[in-house]
């Protein structure tokens, strides 16, 4: 006697193909979602500490009837235009220094404010201040091995009290998945292991718990000898 045919293999076959569509589209919709749920929520965020701020007969839903969300970003960016605008200019320079030496000689708001504008201008300034390269150390321990970003090469103090023969490279590394945070070490040069892949790519292997690796790349110069020199003439 033949066996009759079984259909349970047909369904679960059936089944991981839904579960692999599903996944796939889960892949697809989740960043967009996120993304739009994140902007979403920054702008009514703003909204909340903008608007009210705002005299009611120059709001805008007053004359359109709509209460629209995002108009308290528009009014932020513009204010912190023209604030940016009139900070060049002399008589901004002049009350800004007015400003501070007020704060100044106050304790403990000298010491929160001085900290927060030396974030601000850390994080916002256009200037070179950006990670150079990723890179690999040993970290926590001989033998195990961490993605980090090259900052600089050691300069000051620092650079005084390492040895001459191998200088110190200023490295961040970063926690996963918040790379926001993490630590700043100073390696010697000669255990600093430089990556081909980008900053952004390594940043997007950390984030993703290593579940996310660039694509392979033709090697570059893996000595890193770029690298280096460009480190050097920033030294200099």
């Amino acid at each position: 006697m033949t066996k009759p045919e079984e259909n349970p293999p047909r369904k679960r076959s059936r089944f991981a193909a839904l579960r692999a569509s599903f996944f796939t589209g889960l892949i697809v919709v989740a960043p967009i979602g996120l993304t739009i749920w994140l902007m979403w929520t920054m702008a009514g965020w703003v909204d909340g500490w903008v608007l009210p701020l705002v005299p009611p007969e120059l709001r805008p839903e007053r004359y359109i009837g709509v209460n629209v969300r995002g108009i308290g970003v528009i009014i932020f960016l513009i204010f912190t235009v023209v604030v940016g605008w009139l900070a060049k200019g002399f008589f901004g320079r002049t009350m800004i220094r007015f400003g501070e030496s007020i704060v100044d000689r106050l304790p403990l708001v000298r010491t929160v404010y001085n900290g927060l504008k030396q974030i601000a201008e850390t994080v916002l300034s256009q200037s070179e201040a950006k990670f150079d390269r990723a890179c690999m150390i040993e970290y926590p321990r001989e033998g195990l091995k961490a993605i980090a970003f090259v900052s600089s090469t050691a300069k000051g103090e620092i650079a005084q009290k390492a040895d001459d023969a191998d200088p110190l490279i200023s490295v961040f590394l970063p926690t996963t998945p918040n790379p926001t945070s993490g630590f700043l070490l100073f390696v010697p040069q000669s255990q600093v292991t430089y990556l081909d892949m980008s900053v952004e790519d390594a940043a997007k292997l950390i984030i993703s718990a290593g579940l996310v690796y660039p694509q392979p790349k033709e090697a570059k110069g893996k000595d890193g000898r770029k690298i280096k020199a460009k480190l050097q003439s920033n030294n200099e």
